[in-house]
């Protein structure tokens, strides 16, 4: 699957909750995440520009590979999930064999639905708050329509700046390095 997502800095939730349900959005669900990603033994994912990591929600667990960025406009990557029964479990398969956790991120993420979109409103800790918007591709789709889209749906809810490439663990740990 190809994951198109674009994430821009918002100004608060209230606000843009009430853009969404004036456009029509539809709320899907709440829920707490928390992320672990982990260092390769082989790999420099910082240098790659890949992912690794498991994510714990209030009722799933996956372990996610994300692959490189295809391009400089948006997060354009493969995306490659699956569930998992353990995060512990699957942290310590992972550690066993020389992967590092790098780090957590913890966030509360509202989610809305409109139309082929995943709309959701980020609590990041230790972020302002974000808004990200995606759409799921399978096989060799065309990319570069689907970025088109996400960009117009930005621009009907208010947002024409701040937009943001850069990951939460990249965000977060650039603030640390500042």
């Amino acid at each position: 699957m190809i994951e198109v997502e674009v994430k821009a800095e918002i100004n608060n939730f209230k606000e843009m909750e009430e853009k969404l349900e004036k456009l029509g959005a539809e709320k899907s669900k709440k829920e707490f995440q928390e992320d672990i990603y982990f260092a390769s033994p082989i790999v420099d994912f910082a240098r790659s520009d890949e992912a690794l990591r498991i994510r714990s929600t209030n009722n799933d667990t996956f372990i996610t590979y994300k692959g490189p960025k295809l391009n400089d406009k948006a997060k354009t990557r493969k995306e490659v999930e699956m569930a998992i029964e353990s995060a512990r479990k699957a942290r310590d398969i992972l550690e066993e064999i020389g992967f590092k956790e790098v780090r957590r991120v913890r966030k509360n993420r509202q989610y809305y639905t409109f139309e082929n979109f995943e709309i959701s409103l980020d609590d990041v800790e230790g972020l302002r708050p974000y808004m990200e918007i995606e759409i799921a591709l399978e096989g060799n789709s065309d990319y570069s329509e689907a970025q088109d889209k996400i960009f117009k749906l930005f621009e009907k809810l208010g947002i024409t700046e701040g937009f943001e490439r850069t990951s939460y663990l990249e965000l977060l740990e650039n603030l640390n390095n500042d």
